[in-house]
Order: C-alpha cells, then structure tokens, then sequence
C-alpha cells in the first residue's frame, strides 16, 4: 500500500511528453513557435423578438400578481392565501398552456415565450413563497409556515396536472366527429 502523502506534497507521478512539436509547454521551445489558436464557439445572436415577448408578458403577469397581492395582503404570521392562488392557479394554467401549444393548437413561434415564460413566469412566484415562509416563523407561527410549507408545492404540481389531463381531456378527438 502506498504511503500517504499531505497533499501539497503530491506531485504527477509521470513527467510531460517533451517530444518536440508535442510540448503541452510552447515557451519552452522557441522554435515550436506561437501555441496553436483555439477557436472559440461561435457566438448565437440573441433572439431579440423572443426576449422582447418573454419581457412584455413578464411584465403584465408581474403586475397582475402584484395587484392581487396588494388586493389580499397578509400578515407575516398569517397563511399568505394571495401567494398560495397565484402559485397554484399560474401552475394550473402552465399545464394547460403546455398541451394547448405543443398538442392542441397550431400557434405563433411567439406564443408560449410570451405566454408561459413572460406571463405565468411573471404571475407566479416562489421567491416570495419562501420569504412568506420565513416570516411566519419568525413571527412565531410554525404551524402556518410548515402548513405553508408543505402545501404550495404540493398544491402546484396538482395544479399542473389537473390543468394537462383537464386540457388533453378537452382538446382530445371524439369518437364520431371525423
């Protein structure tokens, strides 16, 4: 077995190939010349029309949770029930958002960027569902975060299921109708 070694005592076991035109070390060989030039990936163009539809939805599903959250406000002690409906209805809407661009409809390449990115990407908001959690158990109610806790994400991913399987349920071909 060997010995073990701290460390910063550890050097490569093997030296580097020094075999000329191989040197891992280009200023160790004048005559090798120039070390030879990576390229570099080329570099896309940012899609200017999909950030500006991501932005412009963002902006308006901002609002409108914001507005609900002003309209319903809550103490920090208290279940954040404005917080709790945006996750869950924005999530509720994605999944159905989902089936409805990508099996149901033929739509604008725009369409789910602005849609579910900007707007539901904008309404919902799980930073603030961690705050909200912090708060109630600062103010001393951890029954409420832990109840608040548990409930949003579980909440929301029902939310997106109910909202694919209710879509698919809706947008699926009846027998007959052909």
């Amino acid at each position: 077995m060997p010995e073990a070694r701290p460390l910063a005592d550890r050097t490569p076991d093997r030296t580097p190939d020094r075999t000329p035109g191989h040197s891992a070390d280009h200023s160790a060989d004048p005559a090798a010349g120039p070390p030879p030039r990576r390229r570099r990936p080329a570099l896309r163009r940012a899609p200017w029309a999909t950030l500006a539809a991501i932005s412009a939805g963002g902006v308006l599903g901002a609002v409108a949770r914001y507005g609900l959250t002003v309209a319903f406000g809550h103490g920090p002690a208290e279940f954040a029930w404005a917080i709790f409906a945006v996750n869950t209805t924005g999530c509720l809407l994605i999944g159905v958002l989902m089936v409805a661009v990508t099996e149901a409809w033929q739509v604008h390449p725009l369409a789910r960027p602005f849609l579910g990115v900007g707007i539901l990407g904008g309404f919902t908001t799980f930073s603030t569902y961690v705050v909200d959690v912090q708060l109630a158990f600062r103010a001393g109610a951890p029954f409420t975060a832990l109840a608040y806790l548990a409930a949003t994400p579980v909440c929301a991913l029902l939310a997106v299921y109910a909202g694919v399987r209710l879509t698919r349920l809706l947008t699926r071909p009846r027998e007959g109708s052909r």
